[in-house]
């Protein structure tokens, strides 16, 4: 048996810490998920912003709100400004500690104010509620976790930076550079709490993922009378769209999606202006750069048609997080530490990304689900799985105490991530 699958006194203390705080961590969730923190609600994310910061306060560890720079947002009409969100919340603990670790979650929703506000009991187990899962959920375990290790004898060996964002649902445009740093500090592993399945399954590889929009500007003319002086942008933008899906199965694993096509005029007017808007995934960095090179090429077949220009802006945001030496060794790890308390953890690649991305692309191999478990996320029908919160819990503190006491060898793990 590993060694990792083996529970110290250490470990049972933990266990029985978080098992008397399950009842807290779930009533306090319920707490924070009634509190509307949509990503593009901005006052709902600073009003809730010092809320969550007060209650890492308990944290041995420094807490800054930042707020961080706009970034750029391509309206309706296409015109471009720049829009802001709520602040990152950075945490600091034992930086000159000799093993450190990055951690990260974010409190936003993907819930506008009056969308999906109420927190019920389903029974059985399960409540329903706006974050519940993703992830105000696992921001309780992250928080729960700390607290047990830290109630420990080995705090002193493992220091921490912990990046809670208000903008994961829209991209992290906001508080990427706030996560790039935290992992370039020295950090040895990575920690996410994105929801795990339902069934307890974890997310593996994931894709890189991008976003892109394209305006496209063409001439306005009478329909009727003059319809051959105009120059349909919408007439480009149906060309562009079409060629944007004809690139799905071209390359292995690549995936292109238009969500959208803004603009437009009414029908007797040749319409002026087009707003497409679509995302892309790809499995590697090969595959990504593929990607964009025809999001190019499309683009400039758009604006080399008479009488059409635009700007085109987006691009791969979240670089691909591929299942690597490193990341598997980490994996393995975390499974082998999951045997301690009976869960017979597996790992699953996907096609969702989420922070664990950008940690990945500074460096650093990491798990990024390590919240609740649940489901119907990103839905009305959002669930938590109640028992999960004192599990996840201490599989994270499971995770500090074997780091801390060296049975979990970090620096070898981020070693492997050049193979």
């Amino acid at each position: 048996m590993s060694e990792l699958s083996i529970l110290t006194s250490d470990d049972e203390a933990a266990r029985e810490r978080l098992n008397a705080a399950a009842a807290a961590m779930l009533a306090r969730t319920r707490g924070w998920s009634l509190h509307n923190t949509g990503s593009s609600n901005v006052d709902g994310l600073k009003s809730f912003a010092p809320k969550l910061a007060d209650a890492f306060s308990e944290l041995d560890a420094a807490i800054e709100l930042v707020q961080g720079p706009g970034f750029e947002s391509v309206g309706n009409d296409g015109r471009v400004s720049e829009a802001h969100t709520g602040p990152v919340i950075e945490i600091t603990a034992r930086p000159e500690a000799p093993l450190q670790v990055v951690m990260s979650g974010h409190y936003d929703t993907v819930f506008a104010p009056g969308v999906f506000e109420t927190v019920t009991d389903l029974g059985d187990g399960r409540i329903n509620g706006p974050g519940m899962a993703d992830m105000k959920g696992g921001l309780c375990v992250m928080l729960e976790a700390l607290k047990a290790f830290e109630a420990g004898p080995s705090k002193h060996k493992l220091g921490y930076r912990i990046v809670l964002t208000p903008d994961e649902e829209i991209g992290n445009f906001t508080s990427a550079e706030a996560l790039r740093r935290a992992a370039s500090s020295g950090a040895l592993i990575g920690m996410t709490y994105e929801p795990a399945m339902e069934t307890g399954a974890m997310s593996g590889g994931r894709k890189g993922s991008a976003v892109f929009d394209i305006v496209l500007h063409g001439k306005a003319a009478h329909a009727g009378r003059a319809k051959e002086e105009g120059r349909s942008a919408i007439e480009a933008a149906a060309e562009l769209v079409i060629g944007l899906e004809g690139l799905n199965g071209q390359f292995e694993g690549v995936t292109f999606n238009v969500g959208s096509i803004d603009g437009g005029a009414p029908v007797n007017i040749v319409p002026d202006l087009a707003v497409v808007r679509f995302g892309a995934r790809a499995p590697d960095q090969a595959a990504a750069d593929w990607a964009t090179q025809q999001v190019q090429r499309l683009f400039a077949k758009a604006t080399a048609r008479d009488g059409i220009h635009g700007h085109l802006h987006g691009g791969f945001y979240r670089p691909p997080k591929p299942r690597n030496a490193a990341q598997q060794a980490l994996f393995d790890a975390v499974h082998a530490t999951g045997r301690a308390i009976g869960l017979d953890l597996e790992f699953v690649d996907t096609g969702g990304v989420c922070e664990g991305n950008n940690i990945f692309a500074a460096g650093v191999p990491n798990v990024d689900t390590l919240g609740v478990r649940g489901g119907r996320i990103h839905s009305n029908e959002e669930f938590v799985i109640t028992e999960s919160f004192s599990e996840r819990a201490l599989l994270s503190a499971l995770i500090l105490n074997r780091l801390a006491d060296g049975r979990l060898n970090g620096r070898q793990i981020k070693d492997l991530m050049g193979h």
